[in-house]
């Protein structure tokens, strides 16, 4: 029992479990509300679960209805469940004991989806000095802005500075502003460097240790960063290009902007539907078409092993090739001069229909208890699974019922996709006998 207690993909969920019951427990507290009463059970465990899976789906306003002692539990939970709960108290030990036995070694290696046990210590220490190089300097960036450009005093200036930038970073798409950053959609010097701190947060960290011993070790990029690094791009221009397209001339969000402030949006929104959460437009007025492009980047999501949720882009591209390689009729997938591994696509996959089949009986319930349209049901639902934390607006009128299995998407979007893809490694064995092949009719 203690052995199946410790297993990697039992522990890693169970840690963010417990993580969310405390998270829950101090929002009840009297002390973490703005007004006199404390906040009900729902209202303080859909904030746990949406801080600590780095969502950003609310039912309450920030801004208004949490204290400020609220607003920093929020910030310590979408923190912890960023960096991930596992990597984090990896990285207490190593700081404590300066090595780590093989047990902690996996334990890392199931939250961060690394390849290799040899350099899970020191991809935990770049991912350290990244997460506080990255919102040390976007939060004092922050700070000065609003304190000289906008006039806030330096307190309120200093810790808007630092919990947009922990959240930035965290692709937990929090904000201590009731209308998110639409007061900012046509200032650079505030959505350039939350885009930033969301890219590289959500980049993933095995992209960013290859990049940094690249030079050192003169070898080209795997074919895990190459993919990273190019499909991200691809998505983040598409994503720019059908926001313009769409919403040019949509007078509820691009319409009455200039020229730069619509490019500027429609790239900082393009970054962040692909699981950041923060917007700088009012989602609830995009077309048709914009919701539905808006339906494939929060799906994808970004890298593996980073801060950002979705199916992830290798996984995405993978499949890709996966189905170029059988149009061609190419016995193998190869990407990049490199073969595809059988196992490796068929964990994709599975992380891709396991996330389909989530998603679309998380939006039948939903239909069936509300009387929301089909679009907006199916961008929270995908939101909420791919933890991105964008909405349309209807979160807080959803039903108890409706709360809870937006609840549910938050916590398997997370960490559902870390249990399945461990449980499929860990339990990856070869059969000393294969069984007589059969060809079923197909298509």
């Amino acid at each position: 029992m203690r052995n199946t207690i410790k297993h990697p993909a039992r522990l890693v969920p169970l840690a963010f479990l417990i993580t969310i019951l405390i998270g829950t427990s101090l929002l009840m507290l009297p002390v973490a509300r703005a007004g006199e009463a404390s906040a009900p059970f729902l209202t303080a465990l859909f904030t746990a679960v949406s801080a600590t899976c780095v969502t950003g789906l609310v039912t309450v306003d920030t801004a208004t209805y949490w204290s400020g002692f609220g607003q920093v539990i929020i910030l310590v939970l979408f923190q912890i469940g960023g960096i991930g709960i596992m990597s984090g108290a990896t990285l207490l030990g190593l700081l404590v004991n300066r090595r780590l036995q093989l047990s902690s070694r996996l334990l890392a290696q199931s939250e961060t989806r690394l390849l290799g046990l040899g350099d899970v210590v020191e991809v935990l220490r770049l991912v350290l000095a990244v997460t506080l190089t990255v919102e040390l300097t976007i939060a004092a960036l922050l700070a000065f802005h609003l304190h000289f450009a906008y006039q806030e005093a330096w307190g309120s200036a200093a810790w808007n500075g630092i919990f947009h930038a922990i959240s930035a970073f965290n692709n937990a798409g929090f904000s201590t502003y009731s209308d998110n950053l639409m007061g900012f959609v046509a200032d650079p010097i505030v959505i350039l460097p939350i885009t930033a701190a969301l890219i590289i947060g959500g980049i993933g960290s095995p992209v960013l240790y290859e990049l940094r011993h690249i030079r050192r070790k003169n070898r080209p990029w795997s074919v895990h960063t190459r993919i990273t690094l190019l499909g991200s791009a691809l998505l983040l221009i598409i994503g720019t290009v059908a926001m313009l397209g769409y919403e040019w001339n949509n007078a509820g969000t691009l319409g009455p902007l200039d020229t730069g402030a619509k490019l500027l949006a429609a790239f900082f929104h393009s970054a962040a539907a692909r699981t950041a959460g923060f917007n700088s437009l009012d989602v609830g007025q995009f077309t048709t078409e914009t919701l539905a492009i808006h339906y494939i980047l929060m799906f994808i999501g970004g890298g593996s092993a980073g801060t950002a949720g979705g199916i992830k882009v290798t996984t995405f591209f993978l499949l890709f090739f996966v189905v170029w390689a059988e149009i061609r009729g190419n016995t193998d997938t190869a990407v990049f001069n490199r073969r595809i591994a059988s196992e490796t696509q068929r964990q994709a996959l599975v992380v891709v229909l396991l996330g389909t089949a989530m998603v679309a009986s998380a939006t039948l319930i939903l239909i069936s208890v509300t009387s929301f349209p089909l679009e907006k049901i199916a961008f929270e639902t995908i939101s909420a699974f791919a933890t991105v934390g964008l909405s349309t607006g209807i979160t807080a009128d959803l039903p108890p019922i409706g709360q809870v299995v937006i609840i549910v998407l938050m916590f398997v979007g997370r960490v559902g996709t870390i249990t399945v893809a461990t449980a499929l490694a860990l339990r990856s064995r070869n059969k000393p006998y294969r069984y007589p092949e059969e060809r079923p009719i197909v298509g």
